[in-house]
C-alpha cells in the first residue's frame, strides 16, 4: 500500500504506455533474408494449393515470455520517467524580523560572587553570561548584536545572523574591559547608533546592569527618548538586590526607560528568575516563521528504472545462452 504522502511528479507520461502497442500495429514487420534451396516440386505444390511462393523471408516472432518481460519492462520506464516521489511536510524556515541587541554591564560591581550556578557560588557576569549563551541560542533568525559597557561602551559584536560568532564573541567578554563604573545613558546612545546604520525595522534592545549611572556625559533618560525616537524598544533587567549586599541598582530609573520605549523591566536577584526573565523575553518577541515555497522531496526513479533495466539485461542474457544452445544441438546434430 502507497503512503498518503506519495506523489508522481508527471502523471501524463503513462499516456505513453500504449506506444509499443501502437508501433507494432503501425509499423511494418521486420522481414529477414535468407538462402534458400529452389526446387522444381515446390512450384507444383504452390499451384496445387494455390499458396504463392516468397523469396526468403519470414516474420520474425518471439514467444510469450519474451512479450510478457518486455513490457512489464516498458511499465516500469514508463513509472520511472513519470518521477515517482516521497513529499514530505513542508518545512517552516526562521523568518529574520528584527535587530536584537544584548547591552551588558561589564562594570567591576559585575565581579561580586554572590550568585548560585549549579549549586555553586559564582560572580555575577558569569552567571549571567552562562544563561545568555543559550538565550543567544534560541534567538535562531533574529540578527544579534552585542554591546558592553562601564565606564566606556564599546561594540563586542556589529549585527549579525551569524549566533555562533555572537555566542564566542560574548565568551570571550569579561568584568573591568569597559572601566569601572556604569554609564547607562551612554551605552543606550550607543546601541541607538547601531540601530541606525541598518535597515530592519523591528528594534530591540535588552539592557542588563546591577547599579546606576555614574551621571555623567548621557543621561539615562535622554537614551531612553533617543531610542523611542528611532522606535527601539528596550527591555530592562537589573541584575541584584537593592539594599542588600552593597546593590546600589536603581530600579526606578530602569522602569522609566522601559516605559518610555515600549519595553518592560525585571529584576533578577538569581540566576533562577534570569532564565525565567529570558523565557518571557522570548515569548514577547516571538521568532516568527514562514512556510517554505518547496517542501522536502525523496525521489524514487531509481528503483523501477534499475529493475527495468535488469529485466532488459536478463533478456539480453537469456538470449544469448539460447543462441549457444541452439547451436551445440545443430552441431551436435551435424
Amino acid at each position: 500500500m502507497l503512503p498518503a504522502n506519495f506523489e508522481i511528479a508527471y502523471p501524463w507520461v503513462f499516456w505513453l504506455l500504449p506506444l509499443p502497442v501502437l508501433v507494432y500495429l503501425l509499423v511494418p514487420r521486420l522481414r529477414m533474408r535468407s538462402a534458400s534451396l529452389r526446387m522444381p516440386s515446390v512450384e507444383k505444390i504452390s499451384v496445387s494449393t494455390g499458396e504463392k511462393l516468397r523469396k526468403s523471408a519470414f516474420v520474425k516472432r518471439r514467444n510469450a515470455f519474451y512479450w510478457i518481460v518486455l513490457l512489464i519492462s516498458w511499465i516500469l520506464l514508463i513509472g520511472a520517467f513519470s518521477s515517482p516521489q516521497i513529499v514530505g511536510e513542508p518545512e517552516m524556515e526562521v523568518k529574520t524580523s528584527r535587530n536584537f541587541l544584548i547591552t551588558a554591564d561589564i562594570s567591576f560591581s559585575m565581579a561580586h560572587k554572590d550568585w548560585v550556578l549549579d549549586g555553586q557560588k559564582t560572580r555575577r557576569w558569569d552567571a549571567v553570561k552562562n544563561l545568555m549563551h543559550d538565550f543567544i541560542s534560541r534567538r535562531e533568525g533574529d540578527r544579534m548584536g552585542l554591546l558592553f559597557f562601564a565606564t566606556n561602551s564599546y561594540v563586542q559584536a556589529p549585527f549579525t545572523p551569524d549566533l555562533k560568532t555572537v555566542d564566542q564573541l560574548l565568551e570571550e567578554a569579561d568584568v573591568g574591559m569597559a572601566g569601572q563604573m556604569t554609564n547607562i545613558g551612554k551605552a543606550i546612545s550607543k546601541g541607538v547608533d547601531m540601530f541606525a546604520e541598518d535597515s530592519i525595522k523591528t528594534k530591540v534592545m535588552l539592557l542588563l546592569t546591577d547599579g546606576v549611572d555614574a551621571g555623567t556625559d548621557i543621561l539615562p533618560l535622554d537614551g531612553a527618548q533617543m531610542a523611542k525616537r528611532d522606535s527601539v524598544i528596550v527591555y530592562t533587567i537589573g541584575i541584584g538586590e537593592p539594599g542588600k549586599g552593597g546593590s546600589d541598582l536603581d530600579e526606578k530609573t530602569l522602569q522609566e526607560i522601559a516605559e518610555i520605549t515600549g519595553g518592560k523591566y525585571f529584576r533578577a536577584k538569581d540566576a533562577e528568575e534570569l532564565e525565567k526573565i529570558y523565557a518571557v523575553v522570548d515569548k514577547l518577541e516571538p521568532i516568527e516563521y514562514r512556510e517554505k515555497k518547496y517542501k522536502p522531496v525523496t525521489v524514487l526513479y531509481h528503483y523501477p528504472l534499475g529493475i527495468s533495466l535488469a529485466l532488459l539485461l536478463f533478456l539480453s542474457l537469456l538470449g544469448s545462452i539460447l543462441s549457444l544452445i541452439n547451436k551445440a544441438r545443430l552441431k551436435h546434430a551435424a
